[in-house]
């Protein structure tokens, strides 16, 4: 017999046990599934991750007041660690950055009208939506000559308009904030996570100086919660670091052997953790999944035993007529490889189906890929064969006048 004859055999038989060549067929379907869709799962997991990290900009490092541990001399004087607008304002003087801005937020009750809500409110320069790559969607921001006149303007995200101004141009309008009027002058594009927690579409962001007048009280005037910066494209991180950091000791006159009163985070050694648990999560899910196909596998194994011992007079009679031991290996191994890739086409469907469902909550993307699909299929023919061997070489060692004799 060819190769084709072979396969044809195979669905033949397939054909005459249909219900237990289903129920055989279940646990590989299970199992390809699994795999497939917790691939599927784990890939979009990191693209997600890699997506949102991309979007606070992988380049960015945020200076935030005190440091690793606490100058207690400091304390006792009655000088916290700080961070002013004056260090800000000496930081772009960098090389090593293309820029810096000061930052005051905190939580304050937004109305409009009969509306109120408690929304994050950010105090920042102009230069902050350059560094942090924040783009208009309608009207503008406002300019340094605002910040200076501390005038009451203010960005908001889109949700933040539709909360407030459903279906009207917001341009112009007033916005209370803690009671105070400011005018809407633009409305960001887009939204997603930010470093601080909070969403793009639900910031509202006003010139600094308005902020410290009106919204944050704080007995230290010149005082902010804390600086972005961005490194130079091709900058090295690590040298942009030690540049602020030499800046900010000497600016707040710290000794060689005192420690920092400032910390400085790197946006980038966060990706590349989250790069890693995310790869770890994702190999984890698959195993998972191999874990659910193998158990198919000994399925298979069983009824192929099974099937062996009810096909004893078949397997003789074919040898009787000239088939080899190895035409009978071929034979059966044929079978449990495809009952393996059946299962593994159904399961592909039914993952795809699975992840079609996920992506429609819009909540989540997960898309199956090519690798998905191929890990699959090889897992599912591997399968066939590991645990296909065993009962076609049992088969193939029968000897006919032995099968001719089985009742």
């Amino acid at each position: 017999m060819n190769f084709l004859q072979v396969v044809n055999e195979a669905f033949r038989s397939m054909g005459a046990n249909r219900l237990r060549t289903a129920l055989t067929m279940l646990g590989i379907v299970i199992g390809i599934t699994s795999v497939t869709l917790l691939l599927a799962l784990g890939d979009s997991m990191q693209r997600f991750i890699g997506k949102e990290l991309e979007a606070l900009g992988t380049n960015m490092l945020y200076v935030f007041p005190g440091g690793s541990r606490t100058d207690e001399r400091r304390l006792r004087n009655n000088a916290a660690p700080s961070l002013t607008m004056a260090d800000a304002l000496a930081l772009n003087a960098l090389p090593s950055l293309t820029g810096s801005a000061p930052t005051l937020q905190g939580s304050f009750k937004v109305s409009a009208g009969n509306e109120t809500s408690s929304f994050m409110v950010f105090g920042v320069t102009p230069e902050m939506f350059k560094i942090r790559n924040w783009r208009i969607d309608q009207g503008s921001v406002f300019s340094e000559a605002d910040v200076r006149a501390a005038s009451r303007m203010v960005v908001i995200g889109q949700k933040v308009a539709d909360q407030f101004f459903y279906k009207a141009d917001p341009l112009g309008k007033s916005l209370r904030i803690e009671n105070v009027a400011f005018q809407v002058v633009g409305v960001l594009h887009g939204e997603g996570k930010q470093i601080d927690g909070g969403n793009l579409a639900d910031m509202v962001i006003v010139p600094i100086t308005a902020a410290r007048a009106n919204l944050v009280r704080s007995p230290f005037p010149d005082n902010v919660h804390y600086v972005a910066t961005q490194g130079k494209p091709g900058q090295n991180l690590l040298d942009a670091i030690e540049d602020i950091k030499g800046m900010l000791r000497d600016r707040h006159r710290i000794k060689v052997d005192a420690p920092d009163d400032f910390r400085v985070e790197n946006i980038a050694s966060f990706a590349e953790t989250a790069a890693k648990i995310s790869a770890g999560i994702a190999l984890l899910l698959g195993m998972i999944g191999a874990i659910s196909l193998v158990v198919g596998g000994i399925g298979i194994m069983n009824i192929m035993l099974v099937s062996v011992t009810e096909r004893t007079r078949e397997i003789g009679i074919r040898m009787a007529i000239g088939a080899k031991p190895r035409d009978v290996l071929l034979q059966f191994l044929t079978e449990a490889v495809v009952i393996c890739l059946a299962g593994g086409v159904v399961g592909i469907a039914l993952a795809a189906a699975a992840a079609a469902g996920i992506t429609s909550t819009g909540k989540f993307d997960v898309f199956i890929t090519a690798s998905a699909i191929l890990v699959a299929c090889s897992f599912s023919t591997l399968v066939g064969v590991f645990f296909g061997f065993y009962p076609a070489r049992r088969a193939s060692k029968l000897l006919p006048v032995d099968c001719l004799r089985y009742e």
